[in-house]
């Protein structure tokens, strides 16, 4: 006989399980791959059954620990009843019971034989409580067929037939939830979720998150993210591979065995909660709600048990309890960084770590394993926050996610149109908008044509932002929201919110937002996108903004751009490498009558730029393209395009084209001819729109002087903006005019009294 405190492992050729004793613990620790998206007993009838079959081979346990996604630790309590339930099946096995029928009796009841060993041999393992109540059917439904008959042959059977029945009724598992047979239904397994609740403690193993980086690893970037808890990420180059790695550095992994306590504490008794589907209409609300009860609850227990925790401390793992519970896991985190812009979980989980789009190193594999099961509840739970289906009849869904740290676009596929399963992209947005002046300091934008792009907004052109898929469409869009004056009303239309009107409204403007049904989806229970871009025109004088334009609210658009471009800017974006290619689509795919696309103003084409090895890229303005209106049949080849300026590769830069230069625009000739000073006059216009470019970029170059970054973002570009027009207002209410030179100087003096 082995010694309490002697350790002793017993490995089983060709098993997924092994036993260990230690201290008079006998603990069967049973590996479930990764893959199977329920690992525990209670769930899985499967794994149920293998676990009775490793405690007959190896007789009782007081411990099972299940380590899949996570540790689920079963005590002493449950495992008896595991064991309970192993003990008699094989004592059934070994009885009379499991001997073969007679010859007679297999001939005269087939069905019933049948029936007898499917209920022992099969469903007893997997699901007592089933097994018991099937056996109660069919004994039932045996006895009313051979009601009138007599012969030994049917008393034989009908007395092992019963005997079976009675000797499950005795399994500890089945004799304590009689109750629950009424109405039970075959495979259900509510009751032993009921019965078995495991304590979980987080499993961070190379299998869920990686560490460690690989030997080989080359670091190029190591930084800190802006959250509380200063999460730290690592941009590693690996020899021989084209893809880095974004290695991401959790709290989850740095927490000490006090913590993991109270976290399973905590975590056990908030695991029963359910929030109602009326508390994910207000997903913030709940997270902060979640957040206050895990703050008390980890206080009470760490004074309970006497441990030490600060309120830093407490706070760091009550946003992790979040993040288990009612949030999205470590995609939380990884959304939370500013560097990146895409998050993608493929199918099938578990089979691949997240990737991960960033903005300096590109699409970069990540150290993080997605879990099956936890994907498959964040689906349910977007489901719930979007009011929208997803299921096989709707197996995509596109909505957002909205935290006090990012905001995200999420589009989900499943089953059938993806075949292997659940696959979530995340687009990451800004929470504040992005600026002119942001854009000027990236390159993106030159200083000139900033200034005609906010010439053309002030002017109430319509005005469409095309590029390819991550181009920053909508994130030139809100840019150039900044520029609108605030005296003007904006009314934004979205399928899936991507513009943070919030941060609008909380910069003063006269802000609406209206969501509409998706284009990909249809919910009925949604206005239709034509229907909402019509019923913008009931609401008052507006600018209008489209999220995006994708299917048959592009004919509406042009409605509204036919009836507003003269008073109100119409803005919008819409997928198209290049002018011609917004006209293609808006033509020939969208069906807008050639004649409606004449509504177009201006087309701002924006795109990525490659290097020659692809690993890196950079988001640039190549055109800004004015669209004629002589034109008849295909503006490609009547001349209906005219770039006003246009990108040169060679010198990374966006310069105004000869025919701006030389006055050949009729959309800047429109505008002007509705200002007095303007009329006739072009080099006053372009004097104009070279001073709003000179102070764009004044804003930028003082921003990086005084290594403010805080001076590019949208607050101080909005005020700004107000107060350019404050000059424009007191130079011409002083000398009648405003002049470039005196614009600029006033408002380089503006900028100086800012830090």
């Amino acid at each position: 006989m082995l010694a309490d405190n002697i350790i002793v492992i017993m490995e089983l050729k060709n098993k997924d399980y092994s036993i260990s004793r230690e201290e008079g613990e006998i603990t069967l620790t049973y590996k479930v791959p990764l893959d199977v998206l329920y690992p525990n007993p209670e769930d899985n009838e499967d794994i149920f059954e293998k676990i009775i079959n490793a405690i007959i081979e190896s007789g009782d346990i007081t411990l099972l620990t299940i380590v899949s996604d996570r540790n689920y630790i079963y005590t002493k309590e449950q495992t008896n009843l595991l064991n309970d339930l192993a003990n008699k099946y094989k004592a059934v096995l070994e009885s009379d019971l499991s001997k073969p029928f007679d010859n007679d009796i297999q001939k005269n009841f087939p069905e019933e034989v049948s029936k007898f060993n499917y209920i022992l041999f099969n469903r007893l393992k997997r699901d007592p409580i089933g097994a018991y109540v099937l056996g109660l059917r069919f004994l039932r439904e045996f006895k009313v067929k051979q009601e009138n008959s007599d012969s030994a042959l049917f008393s034989t059977f009908l007395e092992r037939f019963s005997n079976l029945i009675t000797q499950i009724a005795e399994i500890k598992i089945v004799n304590k939830n009689l109750n629950l047979i009424l109405g039970y239904k075959i495979g259900d397994r509510q009751p032993y979720r009921a019965i078995f609740k495991p304590l979980i403690r987080p499993n961070f193993t190379y299998t869920r998150i990686m560490s460690e980086p690989p030997l080989s690893a080359v670091e190029l970037e190591n930084y800190k993210l802006g959250d509380e808890d200063q999460t730290e990420v690592t941009i590693y180059r690996i020899p021989g591979m084209s893809q880095y790695l974004y290695h991401l550095s959790p709290p989850e992994l740095l927490l000490n065995v006090e913590e993991y306590d109270i976290l399973d504490q905590v975590r056990n008794s908030l695991i029963d909660y359910r929030p109602q589907e009326n508390e994910f209409t207000d997903p913030l609300r709940m997270r902060e709600v979640f957040f206050k009860i895990s703050k008390d609850m980890i206080a009470d227990i760490s004074t309970k048990n006497g441990y030490s925790l600060s309120f830093k401390d407490i706070d760091k793992l009550a946003r992790i309890l979040v993040r288990l519970t009612v949030g999205f896991g470590m995609t939380e985190i990884v959304l939370s960084d500013d560097m990146v812009e895409d998050v993608y979980i493929n199918s099938p989980i578990s089979k691949s770590p997240i990737f991960v789009k960033h903005s300096k190193y590109g699409e970069c594999a990540s150290n993080i394993i997605p879990n099956a099961k936890e994907v498959d509840a964040w689906s349910s739970r977007f489901r719930l926050m979007s009011g929208r289906a997803l299921d096989e009849g709707h197996p995509v869904l596109d909505t957002e996610l909205i935290t006090d740290l990012f905001r995200s676009r999420v589009a989900i596929a499943q089953r059938p149109l993806s075949p292997d399963g659940i696959s979530i992209a995340f687009r990451r947005h800004r929470e504040k908008p992005w600026t002119i002046p942001l854009f000027i300091s990236n390159k993106m934008i030159s200083p000139f044509a900033a200034g005609l792009l906010w010439f053309c907004v002030e002017g109430a052109r319509t005005i469409l932002i095309s590029g390819t898929r991550g181009a920053g469409k909508t994130s030139m869009l809100t840019a150039l929201m900044l520029l609108l004056m605030k005296r003007y009303r904006i009314i934004t239309v979205e399928d899936t919110l991507e513009i943070p009107t919030d941060s609008f409204v909380n910069l003063g403007y006269d802000m609406l937002s209206l969501k509409v049904q998706s284009a990909i989806t249809g919910e009925r229970a949604e206005m239709s996108a034509d229907e909402g871009i019509r019923t913008t025109l009931r609401l008052g004088d507006s600018s209008l903004i489209v999220g995006e334009v994708r299917s048959t609210e592009a004919k509406a658009l042009y409605e509204a751009m036919r009836v507003g471009a003269l008073s109100n800017t119409v803005m919008g974006t819409i997928h198209g490498e290049n002018p011609y290619g917004v006209f293609d689509r808006v033509v020939n795919d969208l069906n807008v009558p050639r004649t409606s696309f004449k509504a177009t103003d201006l087309i701002v084409s924006v795109n990525k730029i490659r290097t020659e090895d692809r690993l890196s890229e950079r988001r640039r303005v190549l055109n800004i393209t004015e669209v004629r209106k002589d034109w008849t049949e295909d503006p490609q080849y009547e001349n209906g395009f005219v770039d006003l300026v246009k990108y040169d590769i060679h010198k990374d830069s966006l310069d105004p084209s000869n025919d701006l230069l030389e006055g050949n625009s009729y959309v800047i000739k429109e505008i002007a001819s509705k200002v007095e000073d303007w009329a006739g006059n072009w080099d006053a216009v372009l004097e104009n729109i070279r001073a709003r470019g000179e102070i764009l970029d004044a804003l930028s170059n003082y921003a990086n002087k005084v290594n403010n970054p805080a001076l590019l973002e949208a607050e101080f570009t909005s005020a700004a903006i107000d107060q350019y027009y404050d000059i424009i207002s007191r130079l011409r209410e002083e000398y009648g005019t405003a002049e470039r030179k005196n614009i600029v100087n006033l408002f380089d003096l503006w900028l100086r009294s800012k830090k």
